[in-house]
């Protein structure tokens, strides 16, 4: 029994251990020769509904890449605008961390390998085949290659390639399981609905920054600058993927996070006024290398999927992460891929996939979310446990608490306590 991942972020790191730790023999095929995709300049866990979900991921069972996150953490309980007890993992050292989790594990990491090819028959995906030539074939397929790039996108509808984390001009563009195998996606931009948006960050590097600003974000994990008036950015905030953060404070203020990197929660901020401001007058951006003027262009394709994350229209293909639709966040990455990579090993089995219940957050953001994409107004939504319409959600139905005790009295009520690991 192989189970297939293509896309190496969270939610295909995810998978790759769900499915491996099911007893499936497990290739994860990655384009570049890094791990985690935009995971690689995140960092934030455990803010706002983000605790609830992960608790909840624990308490089912799924809490293994959690702990390898734990194991990088340079904050914990960090509060900043709209945001309480968040943690903030250390980007420098993460990916190493999740690689020699999944390698222990015994999952086989192909990469660099950029998919190009597919072979289908008879509604099933066959086997993938990289552009050096590389056949894998496989019993299920997992889609995670994302929804960032390609560079024609970032081109068409941000202010041209960024230079991003991604890396397409090295390693290629992003290319997608789903589309290749066939199935029509929902796609953005010209003669469609226009949902594609801006990753929401950028990352500095700490060495030119003034030493006494990264004395202080060594301390307490946040900065809160006030912005010169004439620098206040409306406008970048419309366009970020991450519309939790889409308030007041983050365009009057620079709001910088300690990731190892000093993360900057703007997508870009002009090099020319960030030096104007004490302390930043050597700035000089990590990622994107073009922050000053843009960043990378997300959901521009995502997998028609049911709530079990299997692609319709192919037999044997799912998908997780932001392929599932316009979901935003590791943590919600991480609960799709490992819903992806246990279903796949029971389709595999002959067993029926399954679905997270939506009494429980985990669940109900994927049948939430579907349900609002077959909207315009809801396909242009973000959805997050961190903030916006579904942390909204979260508190208005009771989904919502930090309390770790009453999360896992409440799945082994619903009788699901390890959860993903009733058929290992």
């Amino acid at each position: 029994m192989r189970i297939v991942v293509v896309g190496g972020g969270w939610a295909g790191c995810a998978a790759a251990y769900s499915a491996v730790s099911a007893g499936a023999d497990v290739i994860l095929i990655e384009k570049t020769d890094l791990l985690l995709g935009t995971g690689l300049v995140g960092g934030i866990v455990r803010n706002n509904g983000r605790y609830t979900a992960a608790e909840e991921a624990i308490a089912l069972g799924a809490g293994d890449m959690f702990r390898v996150i734990e194991s990088t953490v340079r904050h914990r309980n960090i509060n900043f605008p709209g945001h309480s007890h968040a943690a903030l993992y250390d980007v420098q050292r993460i990916e190493s961390a999740v690689r020699n989790a999944l390698v222990a594990a015994g999952v086989k990491v192909l990469f660099p390998a950029l998919v190009n090819r597919v072979t289908v028959g008879d509604g099933f995906v066959e086997e993938v085949i990289t552009e050096k030539g590389e056949t894998v074939k496989g019993d299920v397929f997992i889609d995670t290659t994302g929804t960032a790039g390609p560079m024609k996108h970032c081109i068409r509808y941000g202010t041209g390639c960024a230079m991003c984390i991604l890396r397409c001009p090295s390693f290629g563009p992003r290319t997608s399981l789903t589309g290749m195998a066939g199935i029509i996606e929902i796609t953005a931009g010209e003669g469609s609905h226009h949902f594609e948006a801006m990753s929401g960050s950028c990352k500095i590097d700490k060495r030119s920054l003034k030493r006494s600003l990264v004395k202080e974000l060594d301390q307490k994990g946040v900065l809160i600058i006030p912005l010169p008036e004439k620098f206040h950015k409306t406008g970048s905030l419309r366009q970020k993927a991450c519309q939790q953060y889409a308030m007041e404070e983050y365009a009057t203020n620079l709001i910088i996070l300690d990731t190892g990197h000093a993360k900057l929660m703007t997508p870009f901020f002009p090099i020319e006024n960030l030096r104007v401001i004490e302390g930043f007058r050597e700035a000089r951006y990590a990622d994107p290398y073009s922050g000053g003027q843009g960043n990378s262009v997300r959901f521009m394709a995502m997998a028609p999927c049911d709530d079990t994350l299997q692609v319709r229209g192919i037999k044997n293909l799912f998908c997780a992460g932001e392929k599932t639709g316009p979901l935003v966040g590791h943590t919600e990455a991480i609960i799709t891929g490992v819903l992806a990579g246990d279903n796949a090993v029971r389709l595999a089995r002959g067993m029926k996939p399954r679905i997270l219940p939506p009494e429980l957050a985990a669940g109900d953001i994927i049948s939430f979310m579907h349900r609002q994409m077959k909207t315009e107004e809801g396909l242009k939504q973000k959805f997050t446990y961190s903030g916006s319409v579904y942390f909204e959600r979260m508190e208005a139905k009771g989904l919502y608490t930090t309390d770790a005790k009453k999360i896992r009295e409440k799945v082994k009520k619903l009788g699901l306590t390890g959860f993903f690991e009733l058929h290992r």
